[in-house]
């Protein structure tokens, strides 16, 4: 990965905003590369949806573990890229009944239903209620609990 600069929209300060061009022959980074460098885009402020769609074809996003694929889900939700939300569908409609109760994944997928209701973003807020009503007999109680207190 190489910082090439800004990129900024009209009306948006010039820092708000930073560009990442991804270079090519930076894809075999380790899961836990990944998940650094995607925690650390995820204190950025903007991201440029090009820049969103880099990451996920160079990086294979979608098909990373657990961990890699929740930061890229928060990415998502955080910058509402949403040519990737099937992905966030994806993450909490598989991954919440793949694992048993208290597991990270699941744990993660809690977290993650709570990012998508205090984004105050409709099609975000709704998004997390139609994967809840197909997922929610498969997750252990306790987690079923703290995620309806937190949708309804």
């Amino acid at each position: 990965m190489k910082w090439v600069g800004r990129d900024h929209d009209e009306g948006e300060k010039a820092d708000s905003v930073m560009m990442v061009q991804v270079q090519k022959d930076s894809q075999g980074l380790l899961p836990d590369q990944l998940v650094l460098l995607l925690e650390h885009l995820l204190e950025q402020k903007t991201l440029n949806p090009r820049t969103l769609r880099s990451l996920e074809r160079t990086y294979h996003l979608p098909q990373q573990d657990a961990e890699v694929r929740h930061r890229w889900c928060e990415l998502i939700v955080k910058h509402k890229y949403t040519k990737a939300y099937k992905n966030v569908e994806r993450f909490l409609q598989e991954d919440q009944t793949l694992y048993p109760p208290r597991s990270s994944p699941q744990a993660m997928g809690v977290y993650l239903y709570g990012e998508l209701m205090v984004s105050e973003d409709a099609r975000q807020q709704q998004l997390a209620r139609s994967c809840f009503e197909l997922t929610k007999e498969q997750m252990d109680r306790c987690s079923a609990q703290v995620v309806a207190e937190m949708l309804f």
